[in-house]
């Protein structure tokens, strides 16, 4: 890919840390004109100071924030969202219902206010790309609300690639990846459950926040793929 994102503009939603900060930094390396947003501005002035990425406080579960954002940007070529929440996990039977409500909307309505509030700034050529996650699909105990909030984005996803052509929707659906998500965790208890998930992971091993950002790329470089969500889980949906 080449040249493809020379000189492209991209905004990153949530790139401060993890998949997509490594997002970011792989299209700056390739020479695209890369803006991450994020609520934390400390670490976003430490990016800023020591990359040539540029960056944002947005908090995107303020429409009226997203709007002035995306007017202040103008128009720019992909989108790439990342913003995630940690609630939403555990056995159905115990789960705080409270807690699931909280999920969706750390994750769920955050996405599409972004997204939706983007799209009249959208170059019609560029892409959307979602960051869901493999609970959607993978049918694992401990994960009902996790499937809901990431199964309910990914069902739009075809959806909105008939409604919003020619503009490209995509998603990238990781499996377990080392990265801050899991910080609601002690190291230990962390550390553990990577042990525990390894067992199921053909791959043998969680993912790094490269490879998932890969994957992320590849949905923005390839002009024909839209309408299409991807399993990058090391096989731990199969």
């Amino acid at each position: 890919m080449n040249g493809v994102f020379e000189n492209k503009k991209v905004i990153v939603i949530g790139g401060s840390s993890g998949i997509g900060l490594a997002t970011a930094q792989t299209l700056a390396n390739s020479n695209a004109r890369v803006t991450i947003t994020g609520r934390d501005a400390e670490k976003l002035k430490a990016i800023q100071q020591t990359s040539n990425i540029q960056t944002q406080v947005v908090d995107s579960s303020d429409r009226t924030a997203l709007d002035a954002f995306f007017k202040q940007t103008g128009s720019f070529d992909h989108l790439v969202i990342t913003v995630s929440g940690s609630k939403g996990m555990g056995n159905f039977a115990e789960l705080s219902l409270a807690d699931l409500r909280a999920g969706f909307e750390g994750k769920f309505w955050p996405q599409l206010n972004t997204l939706q509030a983007a799209l009249p700034y959208l170059n019609n050529s560029g892409s959307v790309t979602l960051i869901t996650a493999i609970s959607s699909v993978a049918q694992k105990p401990g994960t009902s609300g996790l499937a809901a909030i990431n199964g309910a984005l990914e069902l739009m996803v075809p959806v909105l690639a008939q409604e919003l052509k020619p503009l490209r929707i995509n998603a990238v659906s990781p499996g377990v990846v080392d990265t801050p998500w899991w910080n609601f965790a002690p190291e230990a208890a962390k550390q553990q459950a990577f042990q525990q998930l390894t067992g199921n992971i053909p791959a043998g091993r969680v993912a790094r926040a490269e490879e998932i950002a890969d994957a992320i790329v590849f949905t923005l470089g390839n002009s024909y793929m839209t309408g299409t969500v991807i399993h990058c889980d090391g096989g731990f949906s199969c």
